[in-house]
């Protein structure tokens, strides 16, 4: 039985990845399962990690899921677990793992948003990995040349801390940054001696959350197109301009979130004018029930927020798309990028 663990920074997509390979190796005849020692905290208490549900799921995992998840990432997680008792957690993990991996050729664990991820209890990537005998791929959104430091400074580390490092995956690269990623960012990685597994150009089904998911993040009360929650929803923009300047700041940007107060009518027609999939109310300010009128005409959900713009903001840091169980459209693409971009063969070469 061989294990793949899979890191990233947010956003980068390696759920889909996950998904993608064992989908992939499931259909080449071999047994997978999935083990996620440290998930994120989401701040509603009771809420089980979507990750490993979805994977629960698809992959029939018999093991209960307080054995796939153990341990909860958050800004103040050192209240929950004690140093000491690092040992302790990490003994948990191995146990967990043992039970997960029994009759599997192959498990893939997935880390958390970042590297360093709890590594004031020593229960970080390059730690659990170690300890579990585990191969790494490291999997990043490229974004722009900052990003790509961070790529670098995380590969470096992990060679440092002697992590087996297959290599890294540049997934859901837009597209005006193919050709940088292909002829700029590959050959730096590789001149420092570091494998490139596959190039994932970017995918929105994949990569862009639905209204139901950013709703899901902010709760408020919806308005308006509750039946049109599933909108994909690829660019946020706020609404704090003048009417002048509104409509064509919209028209630049398609399928996106306006975020404003409900006091702007001017702004909100402006935005319903255009591709909009939702408007997010701040403030609690409920808007004309002529806006609301015309939001139902043009099928625009609407979100009212007791927050200010800041806040709201500030939260939609944290939505993501989230591939679900029933999602079949999900899971066939998820496949196919790893099918089509990823060098899946020489991964389960080295695993074998």
């Amino acid at each position: 039985m061989k294990s793949l663990y899979i890191i990233g920074t947010v956003e980068s997509g390696k759920t889909a990845l996950c998904l993608g390979l064992a989908l992939k190796f499931r259909e080449e005849g071999y047994r997978v399962s999935y083990f996620k020692p440290v998930s994120i905290a989401t701040g509603i208490a009771g809420m089980k990690d979507d990750d490993t549900e979805l994977m629960k799921d698809v992959l029939d995992i018999k093991v209960p899921f307080e054995k796939m998840t153990l341990f909860t990432m958050g800004h103040n997680y050192l209240t929950r677990y004690e140093p000491e008792n690092s040992e302790k957690y990490m003994a948990d993990i191995k146990s967990a793992y043992n039970e997960i991996s029994k009759d599997c050729d192959i498990v893939i664990i997935e880390g958390t948003t970042n590297p360093q991820a709890m590594l004031a209890l020593g229960l970080d990537a390059s730690t659990i990995s170690r300890r579990l005998g585990a191969k790494m791929l490291m999997v990043s959104r490229v974004n722009d040349d900052f990003r790509m430091d961070e790529l670098i400074l995380n590969l470096q580390y992990m060679k440092k801390a002697e992590v087996d490092l297959l290599g890294a995956v540049f997934n859901f690269v837009p597209t005006p940054l193919l050709e940088r990623t292909r002829s700029m960012y590959v050959p730096i990685l590789e001149k420092m001696g570091f494998n490139i597994r596959g190039i994932v150009p970017e995918r929105k089904e994949l990569t862009a959350p639905t209204v139901r998911e950013i709703y899901e993040v902010l709760g408020g009360e919806i308005l308006e197109g509750e039946s049109n929650l599933d909108l994909l929803v690829e660019n946020f923009l706020v609404g704090a301009m003048t009417t002048d300047s509104a409509l064509r700041y919209f028209r630049r940007s398609k399928n996106k979130a306006v975020i404003t107060g409900g006091d702007r009518a001017d702004i909100i027609h402006s935005a319903l004018e255009t591709s909009t999939s939702v408007l997010i109310l701040t403030g609690n300010l409920y808007p004309d029930v002529r806006v609301l009128s015309k939001a139902s005409e043009k099928s625009v959900p609407v979100i009212l927020v007791p927050y200010d713009t800041y806040t709201t903001i500030e939260k939609l840091h944290g939505v993501s798309c989230k591939i679900k169980a029933t999602d079949e459209e999900g899971k066939k693409q998820s496949k196919e990028l790893v099918e089509n971009y990823i060098e899946w063969k020489g991964i389960l070469k080295e695993l074998e």
